[in-house]
């Protein structure tokens, strides 16, 4: 696509999508960290992983439409003046961060599931489980999701670093995303 047809920013609903499932994911990770930790009440605790279980089912819904929305409409072009080793570094962090979220996503649901464990959204939706109950297959889901989860915080990392900088350049690459919602297309 030639830049003069790439639009200026992402779509309200793409810029929607990335706000809400930054500030889902933002929230869900240190949620993650305190419902492991000893000394908190049972009920607390239970609360807790009730909302990171439930919030992971809500993300990974949101990443599939947007991964999906993302595939079906176009991306705004970056700036001529941006170097390409840049622009493939932006696609392959992109693609890191979408693929990290799935594997979250995937291995908290796995873990959950095949550790016998409700997931009280889907079980009110009537959502059979799609994993057999297995301690085996359950233990390496929990390995595999708490071990991603520093990959996965190491991408945010960089992708904000990226972000600071591009708005501090002011390159136009930071106003694609920014403001969540309105302002000019």
């Amino acid at each position: 696509m030639s830049d003069t047809l790439a639009p200026r920013r992402y779509s309200a609903l793409t810029r929607s999508l990335h706000w809400i499932v930054a500030l889902m994911v933002l929230a869900t990770l240190p949620i993650g960290g305190i419902m492991v930790q000893e000394g908190l009440s049972r009920s607390t605790q239970d609360l807790l992983f009730i909302l990171h279980k439930n919030t992971g089912v809500i993300i990974l819904a949101l990443v599939l439409v947007r991964i999906a929305w993302r595939l079906a409409t176009p991306t705004p072009a970056m700036p001529a003046t941006m170097p390409d080793w840049q622009v493939r570094a932006a696609r392959a962090a992109h693609v890191a961060l979408y693929g990290m979220l799935m594997v979250m996503a995937i291995s908290g649901y796995v873990r959950v599931r095949a550790g016998g464990f409700p997931i009280e959204m889907l079980d009110a939706l009537g959502v059979p489980s799609f994993v057999p109950r297995s301690d085996s297959l359950a233990e390496t889901a929990q390995t595999i999701h708490r071990n991603a989860r520093f990959v996965l915080v190491a991408l945010i990392l960089v992708h904000i670093a990226a972000a600071l900088q591009h708005a501090w350049k002011r390159d136009g690459v930071f106003s694609r995303i920014w403001p969540p919602v309105g302002g000019k297309s």
